[in-house]
Order: structure tokens, then C-alpha cells, then sequence
């Protein structure tokens, strides 16, 4: 299976993402006003794709992005290494003072009718610090990379980011990677940073260069200035307005081969019907719908995202890739934290139709 797309067999790297490090404190059910100690996760948009690809998948991946030279910088990288990635690592010293830091992002989980609560300090993060002429692509990409992706929490963090993606996608489409970006709107960021306006036309930018697109509805509204859909969907589940809105996608971005997503209805933070949905190459394809028992939601669409990138890698059927993107994302809401503790075998088989039964 191409996808429509041109993949190498082979390379000393399967995947590499260019994204920023954050440490993500966790109180768990208990509400941040009311916490008195939590976990700490080390996460990132793009790290976390990488991070599952290596860990869960068994492929060779990497991360550009910006390190910090004091505890918090440990602790992150450590993980990093944990996880199986290797680092191509744009180094900070820390003043002791104002940073420069590895941001940090507060989550609890919530509760059945109490949702999850998220905000950040992402005060002089390093990886807003990062721009072109960071990272020599040529010698990260010298033994070959099949596939480079970023997103648009990166985009979004300062003029120079979206700057350094277009360098980097660049140089990997010379050396003939496979271009991916999820859009992974986040309003709360852009609004620092001029806007819905400005977010357009950057992301647009970003995106002339991409093959493969990861976004819902709303990301393809807000981050690429798409109108709404003319047909509304007629639940949650419903792919009908998703699938309507691709035209347009393509019309404006005629490069791109894949648009995927999940669709997800919230019964509760802890019970959700969820599915996913791709069109890939022309043609559309519907994974099946199931109920998630909610443990931890963040990192799931980054856990789609591995699992449908793995299946296209591995050159599995499209409706298998989607299956596995499905399967994985279902997988990693059952665990703590942003990235996977699941199996390859136990993505493949839930994506057969396995089931919760115990296994002896």
C-alpha cells in the first residue's frame, strides 16, 4: 500500500518529530485548588508520537528540540531516553532566574460530570526559543528518515517556530520523507500570539509542505480558515460533516494525500463512544465505534496518530492503519499519563476485535 504516498523502505530513522518538551503535573481526580502533591508526565504533541512509534512500535525515532541545563532538564530528558527516542537536543542554560524553562502544564483528570481542567505556564519556554539554523538536518537525516512531523502546538509558541517546521519539512521532503502535521488547535495559545488571523496564515504556510494531515473539525475551521460544513453531522460519531468539509482541505492544499481524526462524544470525563475516521487518497474509511472506560484522555489523538503512522509505515491495508490508530488510541485512554505503556500485540489484537478478558 503507497496511500498515494512516496514511503522509503528504509532509513537509519523511521520517524522524526521537531516539537517542544513540556513536564505535564497530574493531581490525578483532585482538583489543582485542592491538591497537595502530584505526578509528574513528560509529554509533548510531538514527542508523543515519536515516544509511542519507539516504545510501542519498535521503530527507529527521533526528536529536535530544545533541552535545558538544569534539574527539570534531567528529569525530562531521562524520560526521553526512557521511551526509546533519540534526541537531537538545541541546548539552554538556565539563569536561575527567568529561564529560560521547559514549560510546564497542569491537568487533573476530573471525575464523571466534572471535566478536566487544563492551563500552562509556559513562561520564556526554551522551544519558543528555537529557529531556523537550529539543527543541522543534514547530519540528523544523513543515514535516511522515512517520516517528519510536527504540529501546531509548536507552531504556535512564537514567530520563529512555524519558521523552523517550514525548514525542517522542507529538508526532509529533499531527502524524501513522508511530510506530517497535526494541527491541534489550541486557542488559549494563539490569542497571545495575534489570533485566529495569524494562525491561518501561518499553519498555511506550514501545511503547502505537508502530505499527511491529523485534524477534527474544529482544527480544520480554525487552523487552516476552512468554512464549516454544509451538512450537519447528526451525532458526535457522525463522519458526514468531517468528510464534507475534505474538498475544500484539498481544494486549498492539493499536495495532501491523508486527512485523519477521531470523533469522540463525551457522556462523561470517564465514559465516551469513540471512532475514528480518515480519507485517504480519494477514498474514505470509518473505524468501528466502541465505549471507552476513561482513565486518562491526554495524549489520545497523539496515540491515534502513532498507531495510523505505524500501520502506513508497516504497509498495512488502509483500513487496518486506521484500525491500529483506533485500537492504540482506545489502549493509551486506559493508562496514566501522555504515552503509551501498551503493546504492539495488544494494539493488533484489540484492533482484531479483541476483548478485556484476562489474560493467563
Amino acid at each position: 500500500m503507497n496511500y498515494g504516498l512516496n514511503i522509503r523502505d528504509s532509513g537509519a530513522l523511521d520517524f522524526v518529530s521537531l516539537g517542544a518538551l513540556i513536564h505535564r503535573l497530574d493531581p490525578g481526580i483532585i482538583p489543582f485548588r485542592k491538591a497537595s502533591h502530584c505526578q509528574i508526565h513528560v509529554s509533548g504533541g510531538e514527542f508523543n508520537v515519536a515516544a509511542n512509534l519507539a516504545d510501542c512500535f519498535q521503530l527507529q525515532t527521533g526528536i529536535a528540540t530544545a533541552m535545558v541545563n538544569y534539574p527539570i532538564g534531567d528529569l525530562v530528558a531521562e524520560r526521553v531516553k526512557a521511551m526509546g527516542v533519540k534526541p537531537f537536543y538545541k541546548r539552554f542554560e538556565h539563569n536561575g532566574l527567568n529561564g529560560p524553562n521547559i514549560a510546564a502544564v497542569y491537568s487533573d483528570q476530573g471525575h464523571g460530570v466534572r471535566a478536566p481542567v487544563v492551563f500552562y505556564n509556559r513562561c520564556n519556554e526554551a522551544g519558543a526559543l528555537l529557529k531556523p539554523g537550529d539543527f543541522d538536518w543534514n547530519a540528523i537525516f544523513a543515514g535516511g528518515v522515512r517520516w517528519f512531523h510536527s504540529g501546531g502546538i509548536f507552531a504556535a509558541l512564537s514567530a520563529t517556530t512555524a519558521e523552523l517546521i517550514i525548514e525542517g519539512m522542507q529538508a526532509a521532503k529533499a531527502v524524501g520523507a513522508v511530510v506530517s502535521f497535526d494541527l491541534n488547535f489550541r486557542e488559549k495559545l494563539w490569542k497571545v500570539s495575534g489570533g485566529q488571523d495569524r494562525a491561518v496564515s501561518v499553519i498555511g504556510r506550514i501545511v503547502k509542505n505537508v502530505d499527511v494531515l491529523v485534524g477534527n473539525e474544529e482544527d480544520l475551521q480554525k487552523g487552516l480558515g476552512i468554512p464549516g460544513p454544509e451538512v450537519a453531522a447528526k451525532s458526535k460519531l457522525d463522519p458526514t460533516a468531517f468528510f464534507g468539509m475534505i474538498d475544500r482541505v484539498v481544494e486549498k492544499h492539493p499536495q495532501i494525500k491523508i486527512v485523519a481524526t477521531t470523533l469522540r462524544e463525551v457522556h462523561s470525563t470517564n465514559r465516551h463512544n469513540w471512532c475514528a475516521v480518515a480519507w485517504i487518497n480519494g477514498k474514505t474509511h470509518l473505524a468501528p465505534a466502541c465505549e471507552l472506560h476513561v482513565l486518562d484522555r491526554v495524549g489520545g489523538g497523539d496515540g491515534f496518530a502513532s498507531g495510523f503512522f505505524y500501520g502506513i509505515l508497516a504497509g498495512e491495508s488502509e483500513e487496518e492503519s486506521i484500525k491500529l490508530g483506533w485500537a492504540h488510541c482506545a489502549l493509551m485512554t486506559t493508562f496514566p499519563g501522555d504515552t503509551t505503556m501498551a503493546t504492539v500485540e495488544q494494539v493488533r489484537a484489540f484492533a482484531k476485535g479483541g476483548s478485556a478478558r484476562i489474560q493467563r
